[in-house]
């Protein structure tokens, strides 16, 4: 059997360098080692970097979908490795053959477009959010699934060729949704692998300033892109009861309608509607996209 070849992306804004260095640490210990590492400063100087890895600064922060393209970028021009692994840069891989089983599941189905990983606190537990399904809260449940988590996953580049660069205007919030959304609608499979662990601190997502404004006028700017015009409405209708019902900090509430309606006024980037036998898929999975 021929395994792909891995690339490994790390960004960072610069603010860890003790969890970076350990992360870079735990993927050079792989039993399979990956045949580029590279660690793109996110407008920021990099420290030093362990030998075999290289590193990129870029001018300014990109964004975490802005910087995953500049990694993406940098990877083809350097060996063009065929699947790409993104690691957090405070994430570590306690496992070393995890990217040996990566390269395994890519192998064994050509039609598998993406593989995410089970995120895990120091003590072994996968908080609910980072669940990449509807009503199922076991995380040690593998399968197929919508999409997938930001932290720890993996794609093949042949599903990069096809959907197309990660939506760089979003900068935070929604673009593994809107990429995966992409891939399903492409012919692509997106699985959930809960023996792929990444260790991560447990976090909130409201640790990041812009985290309501951004999901709310993301959240917009997501169905407006993928969704047939129907959906649109009903799609962003759930969401804004949903986040009511969640009962956000009054700020944070403000935060997200702000953002909620820059995003309807606001030009979302290339529209792709996702066909409607993608709503069907989806559906059958478990997650209707208007959910």
């Amino acid at each position: 059997m021929n395994l792909p070849t891995l690339g490994v992306v790390v960004l960072t804004m610069g603010d860890r360098p003790g969890e970076l260095r350990a992360l870079l640490d735990s993927v050079l210990a792989q039993d399979d080692q990956a045949a580029s590492v590279v660690v793109l400063g996110q407008g920021t100087a990099l420290p030093r970097l362990p030998e075999g890895v290289a590193g990129v600064e870029l001018p300014e922060n990109l964004g975490i979908p802005g910087g995953r393209n500049a990694g993406v970028a940098w990877v083809r021009e350097h060996g063009g490795a065929e699947v790409v692994v993104v690691l957090d840069d405070d994430g570590l891989l306690p496992d070393t053959t995890t990217l040996r089983r990566v390269r395994e599941a890519f192998a064994d189905d050509p039609r598998l477009g993406i593989v995410s990983f089970r995120v895990a606190d120091e003590q072994g537990e996968t908080q609910r959010r980072h669940i990449p399904r509807l009503g199922g809260s076991d995380p040690m449940v593998s399968g197929p699934v919508t999409t997938y988590l930001g932290g720890g996953h993996a794609i093949r580049m042949a599903t990069v060729d096809q959907v197309g660069d990660f939506p760089a205007p979003f900068f935070y919030a929604h673009e593994e949704t809107d990429f995966a959304w992409g891939a399903l609608d492409a012919g692509w499979d997106v699985h959930y692998r809960a023996d792929l662990v990444l260790r991560h601190p447990r976090t909130a997502p409201s640790r990041h300033a812009v985290y309501y404004r951004n999901t709310g006028r993301n959240r917009v700017w997501l169905a407006k892109r993928r969704l047939p015009a129907v959906l649109v409405p009903v799609y962003l209708a759930t969401w804004a009861v949903y986040t009511l019902t969640r009962r956000p900090p009054k700020e944070g509430l403000k935060a997200w309608w702000s953002g909620f309606f820059e995003g309807v006024r606001t030009p979302c980037p290339p529209r792709r509607p996702m066909r409607w036998r993608t709503v069907w898929r989806m559906t059958r999975l478990g997650r209707p996209p208007v959910i």
